[in-house]
């Protein structure tokens, strides 16, 4: 259900936020009730999920334009395993620069308290306390901004409006060579060149991977191309080398994933030299997949890779879930892969679902058997997977996975193994592939022929990237902040007989039949929706498993629609993916600019005779129903 005008509800009272500790105060504890003359923005996010990254960046000039009224506070509720480990969510606060306050909700009670359905969720506390406002994914700075701006000129008015500054007590940060390095690539002569995300720049070390050669990158967040000391990066991460040919045609020798940036940069390795050569800086949000590289924008490319039977540098594109293709030579960037539904699915590229794809490995000894694979992880749901030639083009398999709510540390036949959070692939000597299962804190192998999973090395500190040096696996231990070799010579593999775990995000209780979904969604102030050319909205539904929905699966225009569930199924996922442009009405604005709102929920359900015969996710205001 969609509407211009805001629904008539009964003022809700902000519960207080509950968890096991904050951060960013200090080692204070924060209450609502302590925080009454201001506006407060609680930010539902989890380190894992590249969106909830997106918000943190967009919310930054919304803090910094109302530093004296607004109070953001992230509320952490992790996915996995690991988000929930204290040292790990605090080491990611410092590594994502987070400037506010932020609250450890490990068994998400405040999650629960809020009723939230997705990463990230945002909500606006007035300043007497009560809930105005909700808002599932990212690109909703300019509502908020709107929202804010009425708030604070309504309780001015009103002189419930106390201005000052916020609570955030920053912490202490260590200084080392490498800050949170991502992703690392093999130069000829032995020298390797490491993505030091936090200190957005690139660094080349000696083979050892201890002597620093060179640093490519100011160390400040920018975009700045020219030489190694003025070109700057934001949170650098996968990088490949061209090939000669290529190289020498387009004058640069590396391309690098920009990832915050949203930018491919090349580098000429002769002398460092920094240029822009796909992207537009800004997020891809619309259906628009290609043209002209720099006319086209991306969304968090996360790796990137030179795959030959592609004919250019596959991008992973994590922020929506993506394949892109850039040519160098022609100066162009297509659609490689996916649909933008965040999900597991096989079948040709053009149909496949993806998870927040962020590692990418050609398998350069199946190319010479005349088989070629491109081997990546998909993040989201804990996936290995590969893409071949086919004969009616590219297809995409899974070696390991289940979908977006499995995980574990378990080894053995493919159906049986699990990862959890993979962020980085490598291929071995032999043939096999070498997986970073990050969150497990472990370097994995998976033998292709046999289609077995097995542990290389433990206790390795979320382990991102890696590569082969003289046949031995350097490993970016990113938290760690440096290079490691944790593979003795001669180990080749241990069986792990490790836990299953699902996602501790309460699923969804719905009855089997029929149920009425409703995305609601209501314009920003001083907004209408545009439909000026036909429908303002859409709405595309499906799940998993097969078979789980009877009816309603599809595109459509309306934001409500009646589904009807299977008997005979108790858990399940409903993918819902919806959109909605809006425009600035008519009242006087001289440049009138329009927006497209887009959110993507996978949410997990139970069915049983007494769930929900209504199940309402909230894009962007308050549900009415």
């Amino acid at each position: 259900m969609s509407s211009e005008h805001k629904p008539k509800r009964a003022r809700v009272r902000a519960p207080e936020p509950t968890g096991r500790g904050w951060l960013n105060t200090g080692g204070q504890p924060l209450r609502l009730s302590e925080l009454r003359g201001k506006v407060v923005l609680l930010d539902f996010w989890a380190f894992c999920c590249v969106n909830c990254l997106h918000v943190l960046d967009e919310l930054r000039p919304l803090e910094r334009e109302f530093a004296e009224e607004l109070v953001t506070i992230g509320v952490h509720s992790p996915k996995f395993e690991h988000e929930a480990d204290p040292e790990a969510l605090a080491a990611a606060v410092e590594r994502y620069e987070v400037d506010h306050p932020v609250l450890d909700d490990p068994e998400l009670a405040t999650w629960r308290d809020y009723a939230v359905k997705a990463w990230p969720t945002l909500v606006v506390i007035d300043p007497e306390g009560y809930v105005v406002h909700e808002a599932a994914g990212e690109g909703h700075v300019e509502a908020l901004r709107r929202i804010i701006s009425e708030l604070v000129t309504e309780h001015e008015g009103r002189g419930t409006l106390h201005r000052g500054g916020g609570p955030r007590v920053p912490p202490r940060q260590a200084d080392t060579t490498l800050r949170y390095p991502s992703k690392a690539l093999g130069l000829e002569g032995g020298t390797v060149l490491v993505a030091d995300s936090a200190h957005h720049s690139l660094v080349e070390f000696a083979p050892d991977g201890e002597t620093l050669l060179r640093r490519i990158g100011s160390g400040t967040r920018g975009a700045a191309d020219g030489d190694p000391d003025t070109a700057s990066f934001r949170e650098p991460g996968g990088m490949t080398l061209l090939p000669r040919h290529v190289a020498e045609r387009v004058g640069y020798d590396v391309v690098v994933a920009d990832t915050v940036n949203h930018l491919l940069r090349g580098v000429r390795l002769a002398d460092g030299a920094v240029t822009t050569v796909a992207g537009t800086g800004a997020q891809w949000r619309d259906e628009a997949r290609g043209g002209p590289a720099a006319e086209t924008a991306l969304t968090s490319p996360w790796d990137v890779a030179w795959w030959e039977p592609a004919g250019g540098v596959v991008i992973a594109m994590a922020g929506n879930h993506t394949l892109g293709l850039f040519d160098p030579v022609a100066g162009t960037v297509a659609g490689f892969a996916g649909t933008t539904v965040e999900g597991l699915r096989d079948g040709p590229v053009e149909e496949a679902f993806f998870a927040q794809t962020s590692g990418l490995a050609v398998d350069e000894a199946a190319e010479e058997r005349g088989e070629p694979r491109l081997w990546l992880v998909d993040a989201e749901t804990s996936a290995l997977r590969w893409i071949r030639p086919g004969e009616r083009g590219f297809e995409v398999h899974t070696a390991v996975g289940r979908g977006l709510f499995d995980f574990g540390h378990a080894d053995g036949p493919a159906a049986e193994a699990l990862l959890q959070h993979p962020l980085g692939v490598a291929m071995l000597p032999d043939g096999t592939v070498a997986v970073c299962d990050t969150y497990n804190g472990a370097v994995r192998r998976y033998d292709p022929e046999a289609g077995v999973m097995s542990t290389l090395a433990r206790e390795v500190a979320e382990p991102s990237g890696a590569i082969t040096v003289e046949g031995e696996l350097v490993v970016v231990a990113s938290t760690a902040h440096r290079l490691e070799r944790p593979v003795p010579p001669g180990v080749t593999a241990q069986l792990v007989e490790g836990a299953a775990h699902r996602v501790s995000r309460p699923a969804t209780e719905i009855a089997p039949g029929e149920v009425e979904l409703t995305v609601v969604f209501q314009p920003p102030p001083g907004q209408k929706l545009d439909e000026r050319y036909g429908p303002s909205t859409r709405l595309e539904v499906s799940s998993s498993p097969e078979g789980l929905l009877v009816s309603g699966e599809g595109d459509g225009t309306e934001l409500t629609r009646r589904l009807v569930l299977a008997e005979g199924f108790e858990h399940g996922v409903l993918h819902v993916v919806a959109q909605a442009a809006s425009c600035d009405d008519d009242s006087g604005v001289e440049h009138p600019a329009c927006r497209l709102t887009r959110q993507d929920w996978g949410v997990p359900i139970r069915l049983t005779p007494d769930g929900a015969a209504r199940l309402p996710l909230v894009m962007g205001g308050m549900d009415a129903g």
